[in-house]
């Protein structure tokens, strides 16, 4: 059962969907303000260091907490459907994280839609990659990460790396990755009434329009669930069951491992949409990412 700060946040988050639209018509301006003004109490873990850099022209941040190895990074893809979120929204999910596996993240402000709609995040992601590999960091010291998108896009990012035949990451970790921009999964159908993030099945397909501008949805770089998922690192999955996204983490686990790869999907009961990001308000964020601390322990 859910702890009671979780349900709290439930509850002040229910009718708030991110992706609600007007008429079919999603306002980003507002949508993106409003995501900012939710993000801007978040705390960040304590004495963490922030430096400033563009990494191969993406502006991008160095998130370091005390005793950080320096040597070893997670970098980091936020979540907020392609069109919102910024370093700013998930600065402090992405420093939590690497603080639990002792290393530094470097979060990245890749191109949002519809000004910049696919692939301008995965080329942004493929670049900040190609600095941390030019600025000494070896494949078997990194590892990608992100949430919602960021998770999707993660995946999409290690697709496309290994289609330039260039040398993986040691690992990803997903939160609620958004693999499937048709929007398919039964959860979509199942978990309607219990996810306060992604209220409509609309909003949600009207975003993804919105990256996608005419390009099918099932492209492999888009919708990783459609890609030949061979060859890939292992990668750690964990996802609420109370999300309407819940399926788009089962499939893919399942077609990882059709794939010869490992991956660990853990599911956790009647969590809501990226909880780890509520962070340190509910506890089981805390053991959320306690957990993906320890997965990167292990692989980096």
């Amino acid at each position: 059962m859910p702890s009671r700060a979780h349900d709290a946040v439930v509850q002040m988050l229910r009718g708030g969907d991110v992706f609600a639209t007007s008429d079919g018509v999603l306002d980003v301006p507002k949508l993106r303000k409003n995501l900012e003004a939710m993000s801007a109490t978040t705390a960040m873990p304590e004495n963490t260091t922030v430096e400033p850099v563009v990494a191969a022209g993406v502006p991008a941040e160095w998130l370091s907490g005390p005793g950080a190895d320096s040597s070893r990074v997670l970098l980091y893809l936020h979540g907020g459907g392609y069109i919102l979120g910024s370093i700013a929204t998930y600065r402090a999910l992405a420093a939590r994280i690497a603080a639990a596996a002792g290393i530094r993240a470097l979060i990245i402000d890749y191109r949002l839609a519809p000004e910049h709609p696919f692939p301008a995040a995965i080329e942004d992601a493929t670049a900040a990659y190609g600095f941390l590999l030019g600025h000494g960091f070896t494949p078997e010291r990194v590892a990608m990460g992100g949430d919602s998108a960021g998770g999707g896009l993660a995946i999409a990012t290690l697709i496309a790396l290994r289609e330039a035949g260039l040398p993986l990451p040691a690992a990803a970790v997903v939160l609620s990755p958004w693999t499937d921009l048709e929007g398919s999964g039964d959860s979509m159908r199942t978990c309607v009434d219990r996810d306060p993030i992604i209220g409509s099945k609309e909003g949600l397909l009207a975003t993804a329009a919105l990256y996608l501008n005419g390009v099918d949805p099932r492209m492999p770089t888009a919708s990783p669930l459609y890609a030949d998922l061979h060859g890939l690192p292992p990668i750690a999955i964990q996802v609420g069951t109370a999300e309407r996204l819940l399926d788009d983490s089962i499939r893919i686990a399942q077609r990882i491992q059709e794939a010869g790869g490992a991956v660990e999907l853990e599911t956790f009961a009647d969590l809501i949409h990226v909880f780890q990001a509520w962070a340190p308000h509910i506890p089981e964020s805390l053991d959320a990412i306690d957990k993906l601390g320890s997965f990167l322990r292990r692989h980096l």
